[in-house]
């Protein structure tokens, strides 16, 4: 008989052997009987701190903000140590991420093979870390983050300790991997059912959008109106359906006979039209009563014809209508807006012989012919009577909705309206022609909502193109005094008649060429500007940082340019009496203004 030294070792080196291919085994086995990813992580960390005997065990993972902070642990360390971040470029985690393979060191803090950071050795300092082994998790090729044995006494780390943290550290980047591709599956999922379902309420949509269009075409062809359109909308939504003019007003209301609701008066609808017509898309809004108000706009191009209001009492969790009834109202204003354009179209025929006969009369004048006098009493307008031109402006409409508007003014008082030369243009019997100006300018200004300025000028010996001319320039220079909300004579402003008046024109010129005809000429042959500076300077009461701010010039530019006047005016004229030249500097912009 003899007797095995190394048997002893060899046994206990088979048994931990088997202990670590068992543990290898279990992880494994978790990786598929664990549903959740942190889950399968502390696994793997507690079987490796079982088996490699260190003080602890710790795995780290890159996340999305670019810095290394532990997942999952085992083993006795603080929860300081577990609580942020660091970089994955210093440390031993930096070694292992950028090299990808297993590293370890005996004594970190005198480790001269890794890049040191002062934060993370405080952390390490403060933990009592000495020896640390690390090894990477590998995923598709790409270090996502490192597995970690740590002892707080220096020693060295054998091959065998390695290779088994190693098949850990494999294990771990498996794990994520297939948390991974099991999300994706789950986002694609849930992606497709979205998908699906998003298909079937558009199938719903269209089916439905199609009987609803199908019968508003119907109702088209028959020759309806747009009470049979709102009719048919307030059957098929239920509820209450008004149509509201273009001022606000109701045009028509139609209840449904089985679900009737409350209809809309307009009152506190101001703010929900004017979101409808301003996006091009319904807008939803709930009164006081719990009552909801849905509204489209109808417009045609730029013009704005009206809205829909759908009135219906709210269903209990249903504060917002259906996508489906939005896109029904919707597309009914459409059906209206081209039934609204019929009725206007018949309308606009009158005002177009309107307006016509207005255009003959200003550009034929001084005079009328017999063929003109015979095509006015045709529609009741005396042409004799017709002595006041007024001229309408809004910096909120144009000019052919303007004239629009002043079509329905002048049949109510006999009069011709139209758009002549761009503007917006009527000719009226006056006995008062101040008081004819304001009640035009209040009448618009109401059905507007906003502000419009009305200019008059008496017609003489039948000349209404000179009355234009002065109604029309007087408009202007009343635009550039920031009068615009207002209805008014021309003699309201004889003071500056002498700018838009045509048979003064001499007057003017006169005063101007004696006033800064000298500036004129030196900006004419020099290039220059030196009229621009002047006003400039006046207007901000000859404060110069102000008047170089103004020029976005330099201060002493502007200085220089002052200079420059004067010997160009051959005069001290900042300090002489400057009322004339003012004058003149004012009187030259605004003619530029009349007469643009």
């Amino acid at each position: 008989m003899f007797s095995d030294p190394g048997g002893g070792a060899g046994l206990c080196s088979l048994a931990r052997r088997e202990r670590e291919l068992a543990s290898l085994y279990e992880t494994a086995k978790s990786l598929t009987a664990l549903g959740e990813p942190d889950e399968v992580l502390q696994s793997i960390v507690r079987h490796a701190y079982d088996l490699i005997r260190t003080e602890f065990t710790y795995l780290s993972l890159v996340g999305a903000d670019g810095l290394l902070s532990v997942r999952a642990s085992q083993g006795a360390v603080s929860a300081a140590f577990l609580e942020g971040g660091i970089p994955t470029d210093v440390g031993l985690a930096g070694k292992v991420l950028a090299s990808r393979t297993p590293h370890w060191v005996r004594h970190y803090a005198t480790a001269t093979v890794i890049d040191h950071d002062p934060d993370l050795d405080r952390v390490i300092t403060t933990e009592g870390i000495v020896a640390l082994l690390g090894v990477p998790l590998v995923v598709r090729g790409r270090a996502v983050g490192a597995l970690f044995a740590a002892d707080r006494s220096e020693r060295a780390f054998h091959a065998d300790e390695i290779a088994l943290l190693g098949a850990f550290a494999d294990h771990a980047a498996v794990a994520l991997d297939n948390a991974r591709l099991y999300e994706a599956s789950r986002t694609a999922l849930r992606e497709l059912q979205i998908a699906y379902g998003r298909i079937e309420e558009h199938m719903t949509v269209v089916e439905r959008a199609q009987a609803i269009h199908e019968a508003l075409t119907g109702v088209v062809l028959r020759g309806g109106t747009p009470g049979d359109v709102t009719q048919l909308l307030a059957d098929q939504l239920g509820g209450s359906v008004t149509l509201l003019d273009p001022y606000g007003a109701a045009r028509v209301r139609r209840e449904s006979a089985s679900s009737p609701c409350p209809t809309a008066t307009g009152t506190g609808l101001a703010d929900a039209v004017e979101d409808a017509r301003r996006s091009g898309r319904s807008t939803t809004t709930v009164d006081a009563a719990a009552v909801a108000h849905s509204v489209a706009s109808i417009q045609a191009g730029d013009s704005y014809l009206g809205a829909l209001v759908w009135t219906r009492e709210p269903v209990p969790g249903h504060g917002v209508p259906h996508e489906t009834d939005l896109r029904t109202l919707e597309r009914a204003t459409h059906i209206l807006g081209l039934l609204i354009l019929k009725e206007r179209a018949v309308a606009e025929a009158g005002e177009r012989l309107s307006g016509e006969l207005l255009t003959e009369l200003m550009v034929a004048g001084p005079g009328i012919s017999p063929a003109q006098r015979a095509r006015a009493q045709a529609r009741d307008i005396d042409t004799e009577r017709l002595d006041l031109v007024l001229v309408a402006d809004s910096a909120t409409l144009s000019s052919t909705e303007l004239a629009r508007r002043l079509h329905d003014l002048a049949r109510a008082r006999c009069g011709l309206a139209g758009e002549h030369l761009g503007r917006a243009t009527m000719i009226l019997p006056s006995t008062d022609d101040e008081r004819t100006a304001e009640e035009v300018h209040r009448v618009l200004r109401r059905t507007l909502g906003g502000p419009v300025a009305v200019v008059a000028e008496r017609v003489v010996r039948q000349d209404w193109a000179r009355a234009f001319s002065l109604a029309g320039r007087c408009g202007a220079v009343m635009r550039a005094i920031g009068h615009t909300d207002l209805g008014a004579t021309t003699g309201r402003y004889a003071l500056y008649a002498m700018i838009f008046d045509s048979e003064r024109a001499g007057e003017l010129d006169r005063f101007i060429s004696d006033s800064i005809g000298p500036l004129l000429e030196y900006d004419r042959r020099r290039g220059t500007d030196l009229v621009d500076t002047l006003s400039t300077y006046y207007v901000h009461r000859a404060n110069v940082a102000a008047t170089a701010r103004a020029l976005y010039v330099h201060v002493n530019t502007l200085l220089k340019r002052l200079d420059r006047a004067d010997s160009v005016l051959g005069l001290d004229w900042r300090r002489a009496n400057d009322l004339e030249l003012q004058l003149g500097l004012r009187l030259h912009r605004l003619r530029g203004i009349a007469t643009g």
